[in-house]
């Protein structure tokens, strides 16, 4: 886990905080199923480090739009796959062998 936290912004890392518990809140609506809520995450944080990264950087040429959009992809994925190991560490460890 400490090698993802490396590579996540440390800004950052409340927006798997908030994954996390919307993944719960979608859980428990029950609309949606189960195996779509990785997606749901995963979209919803690639959309929320995207405003982070436009918001915080200059974006002039192509190059500076290519580099936005590839970090609030990667930053988004990570933060995604972050609130998605926090939720199975939770499951598992009420788990008795």
């Amino acid at each position: 886990m400490e090698q993802i936290i490396n590579y996540v912004k440390p800004e950052l890392i409340v927006v798997a905080i908030a994954l996390y518990f919307i993944g719960m809140a979608v859980k428990q609506s029950e609309t949606i199923a189960d195996k779509y809520i990785p997606s749901i995450l995963g979209i919803a944080g690639i959309v929320i480090c995207g405003i982070y990264v436009v918001a915080t950087c200059t974006i002039g040429t192509g190059q500076d739009i290519a580099m936005a959009l590839f970090t609030a992809i990667v930053q988004g994925i990570l933060v995604a796959g972050l609130s998605n190991y926090v939720n199975q560490l939770i499951k598992q460890s009420g788990k008795e062998e």
